[in-house]
């Protein structure tokens, strides 16, 4: 019976024993913190679009501006987001600089029938670039937003009150609003491209459009692929000629091998040596 009773205590005991060893290998978890084994959450990366915004620069004997396409972060109020952009962005054309007050902020847009309506906060009166720079600032704004399809005119308020806007900058008043569209003023770059866009799959026959300040008018444009080998070149004729600007819209049949990548290129033939002058490069794929 002695027996018996010290073997139960002995099979006790090292149960107590693994037990308290098991335990030992754990780990208490502090609040805030996670496992090894714990996977790390992942952070998602935001979205982005791009858009177009119009800066001010000046030469020695002039001003103008210049179109840059910029990403911000995904948005259903893009219009927005580009304004903000032109207000907080850092150009990258050399010599380019912003007109509006970084301190300027957009208090909302309406979109109306065409017609874009901005109220910006009073400190968007606080520009002191001179009457030049003042009108085309106004431009920049107009040309900014007019980028996207809906709007067709734009007019701006301050604070909620359009009184407030009327002597706007001083030397330039509104006037004249709403405002349209106007690239008369858009010396940089010679030539965009707004279709197709990097990335695009395209398909034959590609069609190619944009705007350029080209010498009679004439706009050149090949499919390339990734070899280098051309498979289709063309031109087609913008509505304007420099020293004016005019949109382009070209077709281009081309006949790939198979499914594969390349680029298309969008230029101005040189009238003195025959060479691409101011090329655009847009990466695009085929099937």
């Amino acid at each position: 019976m002695k027996l018996l009773r010290k073997v139960i205590v002995l099979v006790l005991f090292l149960g107590l024993v693994l037990l308290s060893s098991g335990c030992g290998s754990s780990k208490v978890l502090i609040p805030g913190q996670t496992n090894e084994n714990t996977p790390t959450p992942l952070i998602p990366v935001p979205q982005t679009t791009n858009v177009a915004v119009y800066y001010l620069k000046s030469t020695d004997n002039e001003f103008y501006l210049v179109r840059e396409v910029h990403q911000v972060e995904k948005t259903p109020a893009v219009a927005q987001a580009a304004v903000e952009e032109l207000i907080k962005g850092n150009p990258v054309t050399p010599g380019a600089y912003r007109v509006l007050s970084p301190d300027t902020k957009v208090l909302g847009i309406n979109i109306n029938q065409g017609l874009a309506t901005v109220n910006f906060s009073s400190e968007v009166l606080r520009a002191n670039v001179g009457s030049v720079g003042e009108a085309l600032g106004i431009v920049s704004i107009v040309n900014t937003l007019t980028e996207f399809p809906t709007i067709q005119k734009v007019s701006f308020m301050v604070d909620g009150q359009v009184e407030k806007a009327i002597d706007w900058w001083g030397h330039v008043g509104l006037s004249e609003q709403p405002f349209s569209r106007n690239l008369t003023v858009v010396n940089e770059p010679v030539i965009w491209v707004t279709a197709p866009v990097p990335g695009q799959i395209i398909s034959s026959p590609v069609e190619i459009k944009g705007n350029a300040r080209v010498f009679e008018a004439t706009v050149s444009f090949r499919v390339r692929d990734t070899n280098g080998n051309i498979l289709a070149e063309g031109f087609t004729t913008a509505s304007e000629g420099a020293p004016g600007r005019g949109d382009f819209l070209g077709r281009l049949d081309f006949k790939p091998a198979g499914p594969g990548k390349g680029q298309i290129e969008v230029f101005e033939v040189s009238m003195k040596d025959g060479s691409d002058r101011n090329k655009v490069i847009i990466p695009v794929e085929w099937q």
